[in-house]
């Protein structure tokens, strides 16, 4: 059988799958799906081994990526493993199963209506974790984005703060432009970018400061550097970009991070690139009132039971959602979230329906995980319950949602949203 990177025996078999989702009621268990960025210094913050956060050679550069809940595979280079950034399902037999795979089985059962109108999984979350903030870039907008047949990608971040002991070398996030910025001077900081050197274009953004707890809006088309901070990251299913800053990481960004998703007869174009960017949305002169996302309680956690409380982090986007649930020492809830999704703990442990889960404090490339699953369609409309067996300890667990999700289109306007 194939190998994924680290992990023996893919295989895609209706047996295997049927196993997986009949095992334990529609509660995937995924394996850990590591992601190596060349331009990138790992922040260690994603509970790998210490030794482990360079595992695959110089050339491939340092993990500091965990994808979740992802049916696509990362555009990392003429090396990357066929199946990298793919989420994994356990078998319960041994081995492992591509999500994208899986879903293509099992379709209406796993993700519910959205098989009707995507036809896949259209998001993933991740952690990023850099020890310094990322080149300033931009997620192109679907229009552009279908020129290299790909969909457009809206991000959104938020800043767990149990994977958050230090904040890096940079724990700010430049976002847009400033107000009175123009297209020539865009322009010309991007004619720097070809000339070498530093082309300083974030002289021409705003720096915010992150704080853990909280999170930010990020729609495709927005300039952004993304702070030093470990950064949970619901997003479209794609891996489209142009880098714009030609200096990062103490290091020069290469030009073909620029062009990377460029049709091939706009290669060179600068006017193509400035083209990317959503003017309006970049240049608003309310984008912290607009973009800035804190956590709000959702309806029925506000009724106050003691066992739990439940937040939204993410639910600025049309694209996905996202939610934080704690559940008290000795506690147990029963989440009527209706809609598939993925999820990690972060912190604690417990049971998820028939199943451990637990957040990992340290684990090895390869090694296997009882920290991160996948909830069915099925699964989510039956209602899964969630206990957490420490005296001591919360059990703090990060749920992410594709588009569409109808308990927060229900709770929207009485909550403020």
């Amino acid at each position: 059988m194939a190998h994924a990177g680290p992990y023996e025996n893919v295989t895609g078999s209706e047996a295997a799958i049927e196993r997986a989702m009949n095992d334990a009621g529609g509660v995937l268990r995924l394996a850990p799906t590591w992601v190596p960025r060349a331009f990138c210094t790992p922040g260690r913050r994603i509970r790998l081994h210490p030794d482990d956060y360079f595992p695959l050679g110089k050339e491939r550069g340092g993990i500091d990526e965990r994808w979740l809940a992802s049916a696509i595979r990362a555009e990392n280079g003429p090396r990357t493993d066929p199946f990298e950034g793919m989420s994994l399902v356990r078998d319960p037999d041994g081995g492992v199963i591509p999500l994208d795979e899986f879903i293509a089985h099992t379709r209406g059962d796993a993700i519910g209506g959205l098989w009707e109108s995507h036809g896949l999984w259209p998001m993933y979350s991740k952690f990023f974790d850099n020890e310094f903030p990322l080149p300033f870039h931009i997620h192109h907008r679907d229009e552009h984005a279908a020129l290299v047949g790909k969909p457009g990608k809206p991000e959104a971040y938020y800043f767990p703060p149990q994977m958050n002991n230090h904040g890096g070398q940079f724990p700010y996030t430049f976002f847009g432009l400033h107000p009175e910025v123009t297209r020539d001077q865009l322009k010309e900081k991007l004619a720097g970018f070809l000339r070498g050197g530093d082309n300083r274009i974030t002289d021409l953004s705003k720096a915010y400061r992150t704080t853990p707890g909280t999170g930010w809006d990020v729609p495709a088309g927005i300039l952004h550097a993304p702070a030093s901070m470990c950064t949970y990251e619901p997003q479209a299913a794609c891996d489209v970009f142009a880098m714009t800053e030609s200096w990062s990481n103490n290091r020069e960004v290469p030009d073909e991070l620029l062009w990377k998703d460029v049709p091939a007869e706009k290669v060179g174009d600068l006017d193509f690139i400035v083209e990317l960017v959503d003017w309006e949305r970049n240049v608003d002169p309310e984008f912290w009132s607009h973009r800035f996302t804190p956590p709000v309680e959702t309806i029925e956690s506000r009724q106050g039971s003691p066992e739990f409380v439940e937040r939204w982090i993410t639910y600025r986007s049309p694209s996905f959602s996202a939610k934080e649930l704690t559940v008290a020492p000795g506690g147990s809830v029963q989440i009527a979230d209706r809609e598939a999704h993925g999820l990690i703990a972060v912190a604690g442990h417990g049971t998820i329906g028939s199943q451990h889960i637990a957040a990992i404090s340290s684990i090895r490339y390869g090694q296997f995980s009882s920290d991160e699953f996948f909830v069915t369609s099925s699964a989510a409309e039956a209602g899964v319950t969630v206990t957490n067996t420490s005296a001591t300890d919360d059990l703090v667990i990060l749920k992410h949602f594709g588009p569409g999700n109808r308990q927060l289109a229900a709770e929207r306007a009485e909550l403020g949203l």
